[in-house]
């Protein structure tokens, strides 16, 4: 199930068993508190797009979709903006917009339903009286504008009449075992006849305005078609995708070939047509973008320019179509003007990453490093400017980092399904390090700080292992461990040889003799999950855990007993912790859209959020040489740093319900991967 999850995850089709890891994210932009707003924006560029769609009037404005959001370009492009206002659900799945009133438009999300705005983006209002909240396809009638499709993560089919103010569920015919759609398209000359694709249940076409439908694909496989794209020019022609190949129909559906010359076995995403030329077809896969110029007969990669070629979304300019944009897992957009031949990325402004991971050079603090959706990002200016430290990597979904303290040049990057790299000049190129390693997915590394060579992970499901040859070769150390599954390792900087554990379900771990053996320490804490473990580095007998709903826990004697300490604590679900290394009565706990400060050890907090966006603070880093500069990466909206009196942002509300539904989410996330 794990993979499954993870490659629907991926896929940015949203296919959780009816939700979404980041169904929930949320953002509400307010107005500005020029006073009081603190933190700043601080990149990388980039993020997860899961769609685009063009202006068809004025093809130089564009909006992408994102997981933290929606972007608006106004010059192809060039620059992004956010443009968020009302959207309270912004994980966005689907785009459409009126191709009469361009400034009419429509952004399906997986949590919230469905948004309308009626002035380009400005602001949006929520659409979803009659449908389920968790929408991932749109369509709508060429024709008529105010009629309108949605696709549904596990109720199948809505449509409404009135632009979107109400809206019916139309299911006849579909299949009851498998209602969740993954797209819709509409026969741009007729209507009423339109398809959609169930993913695991069939194909379906209804010639009635979705009244009822009627499946189709004689030699097109019954399940995991993702994409579908029509013909404008003869709508009889239809392409359709799945993971290991193309299909292509000449008579409406009713019988399919395949065509997939050229194409890879595996991976295949989304398809979509040039609408002046259509025998010019394109398909985005996990290893690029391909092109066939005679309708699916054989298919060229074209990626020259591409970093990131994990692509989930096609779009093509229809007055220009040697113009396309192409949406990436982690790498944002990329831009071509010669029909894919080259690309560039085209990213300025665009902040909608994931990031898991902030770790500094500790002999010189400008330079860091940040573990993204989008792989390793580098900066040698504090976080001036980012750029990517991909060479070598062979995945792109970085969860955790570790710098070698003594040799810095030296760093260690754990991954979702790629196990550890390890860069031995700085982030230049990388190379695997996975001999004896039984699981690919790390959630965590650490490094013995007296000797860097000694580097412990905690994996998905494969407990902890150790290297004491800096990578070359991993031994797995559970001797203790009843959890298998680790989301953080602290190691004792006075004592290394201890070291400390946290597990799903099971508290905290301890280890006194290397990793050889482990014994649980949670009298006071119990079996919480366990998210961050941090440890005073002066006493290290002083040590917290972050905890999933359970707020933050503090042990003054060496995780031999646990006390809560949540008072001023509104939020519950702590991400990430960070100790002032030079005052360790200072700390920080991350939440959900929150930061939270304590003076004391953890006996008070008081919040820290002005001009913070109210996504899941996934990641936090106190900088070494201005300790009352902190950096936060964020599960969809970049990063962030918090200088005392700079900046202005706006100021970001929150919608408590959908706080809890988010969580819920990235728990069931969090315990598949």
């Amino acid at each position: 199930m794990k993979n499954d999850i993870k490659s629907s995850w991926k896929s940015g089709r949203n296919l959780y068993p009816g939700l979404f890891l980041a169904g929930l994210l949320i953002l509400i932009g307010g107005g500005l508190n020029l006073a009081e707003a603190q933190w700043v924006s601080h990149g990388p560029e980039g993020g997860i797009i899961q769609a685009i769609s063009i202006d068809p009037q004025t093809p130089s404005t564009i909006y992408v979709g994102t997981t933290g959001g929606l972007f608006k370009s106004s010059n192809g492009g060039g620059h992004w903006t956010a443009v968020n206002i009302g959207l309270t659900f912004p994980q966005i799945s689907a785009l459409a917009i009126d191709p009469q009133m361009p400034s009419t438009l429509y952004t399906a999300t997986s949590g919230g339903g469905v948004y309308k705005s009626i002035n380009a983006g400005l602001s949006w209002t929520r659409i979803s009286s009659g449908v389920s909240s968790s929408t991932k396809a749109l369509a709508i009638d060429p024709k008529t504008p105010t009629t309108l499709y949605a696709g549904t993560a596990s109720w199948g089919v809505y449509k409404s009449i009135n632009g979107g103010a109400s809206w019916v569920q139309v299911n006849g015919g579909l299949s009851s075992s498998s209602p969740s759609i993954y797209a819709i398209v509409i026969d741009p000359q007729t209507p009423f006849t339109l398809y959609a694709v169930t993913g695991y249940g069939g194909t379906y076409k209804s010639t009635i305005g979705g009244g009822s439908w009627t499946p189709i694909g004689g030699g097109l496989p019954t399940s995991g078609i993702e994409s579908i794209a029509i013909d404008p020019q003869t709508p009889s022609i239809l392409y359709a995708c799945r993971r290991d190949g193309a299909f292509r129909t000449i008579n409406g559906g009713v019988s399919w070939t395949a065509v997939s010359t050229g194409l890879p076995s595996s991976g295949i995403r989304v398809i979509a047509v040039d609408p002046q030329a259509p025998s010019t077809i394109y398909a985005g896969t996990d290893t690029g973008l391909f092109k066939t110029i005679n309708s699916g007969g054989n298919w060229t990669a074209l990626n020259m320019g591409m970093t990131n070629s994990y692509i989930l979304t096609i779009a093509i300019d229809p007055q220009t179509p040697s113009r396309l944009y192409a949406g990436s897992w982690g790498g944002g957009v990329y831009n071509s003007s010669n029909g894919g031949e080259t690309w560039i990325a085209t990213n300025s402004g665009l902040t909608g990453s994931y990031i898991h991971a902030i770790t500094f050079d500790p002999q010189t603090p400008s330079t860091l490093y940040m573990g993204t959706s989008g792989g390793v990002f580098k900066s040698g200016n504090g976080g001036g400017s980012w750029n990517e430290a991909n060479n070598g990597l062979m995945t792109r979904d970085i969860e955790a980092i570790a710098v070698d303290p003594q040799a810095p040049s030296t760093i260690y990057a754990g991954s979702y399904d790629g196990g550890v790299f390890k860069s031995s000049n700085g982030g230049g190129i990388w190379n695997e390090a996975n001999n004896g390693l039984m699981t690919r997915d790390i959630k965590a590394i650490a490094a013995d700080p007296q000797a860097p060579s000694t580097i412990y992970v905690g994996s998905y499901d494969g407990g902890v292992y150790k290297s004491s040859d800096g990578g070359q070769s991993w031994t797995a150390v559970n001797n203790g461990l009843t959890n298998s599954t680790i989301y953080a390792v602290a190691i004792d900087p006075q004592t290394p040889s201890t070291i400390y554990a946290g597990s799903y379900g099971g508290g905290v771990f301890k280890s006194s003799d290397g990793g050889q053996s482990w014994n649980a320490v949670i009298n006071g804490l119990t079996d919480l999950d366990i998210w961050a473990i941090a440890i005073d580095p002066k006493t290290p007998s002083t040590l917290y855990a972050g905890t999933w709903s359970g707020g933050a826990f503090r042990s003054t004697n060496a995780g031999e007993s646990w006390t809560a300490v949540n008072n001023g604590l509104t939020d519950l679900t702590i991400y990430a912790l960070a100790i002032d290394p030079q005052t360790p009565s200072t700390l920080y706990a991350a939440s959900y859209g929150e930061v939270f400060k304590s003076s004391n050890g953890g006996e008070s907090w008081t919040e820290m959020n002005s001009g913070l966006t109210n996504l899941p603070v996934l990641s936090l880093a106190i900088d070494p040489q201005i300790r009352s500069q902190i950096y936060v990466g964020t599960g969809g909206g970049g990063s962030f740093v918090y200088t005392p009196g700079s900046g202005t942002r706006p100021d970001f509300k929150r919608d408590g319900k959908a706080d809890v539904l988010w969580r819920s989410l990235l728990r069931a996330r969090i315990r598949s991967d």
